[in-house]
């Protein structure tokens, strides 16, 4: 058995929750010192990134992440059920909030969960995303506010949403509703970086008027053996969408989610959508998680439930990538849309 000093045996993943094991046991008290959380950098130990981590969760508004040129309407689409589409969505969006942006999350899934997640009030009767679809209502009416961030609002769904599609049939302009009201809420003058629109597990009108609402599609794929299986359905219809109602409409971010690195199956998933989207899938890799699984029954996203957890610094992570990404997906965005309009 050896005898070494205690850092040298313990790994990154234990040193941050070996119970009664202070920070400066395992750094040492000069290196702790050092990397104080007032002047902390990636390049540090990853004790220190993570604490850096945890205190801009835990302070809001600190970190120092670019503001997109124009508003980012994202739409959050997968028809296979289970896959993270409203766990990415709330934890996406408060990830952004907990960094200085305003976020808009529009819940389109008539289940209601991320109303849930975000602490908002959706039973029947409650103006909703319902309301706003067959146009009895406007944004400013539906609109709530989370009340775990002032930055972070939400347009809930009601279980009135399960009939919208039957009812949308018969309606002018039924692809385009969506669009609509966000640009009636534009012109109210709401000052909002990010829209996020969560979706039900299906292909129907509710996820078309989302995708007409939206530039950019976010697909989370879960790093299962079926996780690319009904993905193919979902990129025709994107491109059914781009060719006859939005032809702005790319997929700009994949998500990879459920991750779990004991098991060869997520990595070999994982070589594939990378190979399949490139360089679409971001860095950050969402890993399966008790915390994440349990913060909705609190009403809250992982980042408010226990911000020092892997999930939430894995959502800190994947929403700083996004935003950093705004500028970047802007201009690949336009230039991709003038080349398929040259052709």
């Amino acid at each position: 058995m050896s005898n070494g000093p205690a850092k040298a045996n313990v790994s990154r993943e234990t040193t941050s929750r070996v119970p009664g094991l202070l920070d400066t046991e395992i750094l040492g008290a000069e290196e702790f010192g050092r990397t104080s959380f007032g002047n902390i950098s990636p390049a540090d130990t990853p004790i220190a990134a993570e604490a850096q981590r945890a205190s801009q969760i835990l302070h809001p508004g600190t970190a120092d992440i670019p503001r997109p040129r124009e508003q980012r309407v994202i739409t959050i689409a997968n028809q296979k059920g289970g896959v993270g589409k409203t766990t990415t969505t709330v934890n996406l969006a408060a990830a952004l909030a907990i960094q200085g942006m305003r976020v808009l999350v529009i819940d389109l899934d008539p289940q209601g969960n991320a109303s849930t997640a975000l602490g908002v009030e959706h039973h029947s009767g409650v103006p909703s995303s319902y309301e706003l679809l067959i146009g009895e209502v406007k944004v400013g009416d539906a609109i709530q506010q989370s009340p775990h961030s002032e930055r972070l609002m939400c347009i809930p769904a009601t279980i009135d949403l399960a009939g919208a599609e039957i009812e949308l049939v018969s309606m002018v302009a039924r692809e385009s509703r969506l669009k609509t009201a966000i640009q009636e809420a534009n012109l109210a003058g709401y000052d909002i970086d990010y829209v996020m629109i969560d979706c039900p597990p299906s292909l129907g009108l509710l996820t078309v008027n989302a995708m007409v609402a939206a530039k950019e599609v976010l697909i989370p794929i879960q790093c299962e053996y079926y996780a690319l299986e009904g993905v193919g359905q979902l990129l025709r219809n994107i491109s059914l969408v781009q060719s006859h109602l939005n032809p702005e409409l790319h997929v700009s971010t994949v998500v990879l989610t459920m991750y779990d690195g004991r098991t060869k199956l997520a990595d070999q998933v994982a070589d594939e959508v990378r190979t399949h989207f490139g360089d679409a899938v971001l860095k950050s890799v969402i890993p399966r998680s008790v915390k994440v699984s349990e913060a909705p029954g609190y009403g809250m996203t992982v980042l408010n439930y226990d911000p020092g957890s892997r999930g939430a610094m894995s959502y800190l992570d994947a929403g700083r990538e996004l935003a950093a990404r705004a500028v970047l997906e802007g201009s690949a965005a336009a230039g991709e849309t003038t080349e398929e309009r040259g052709r």
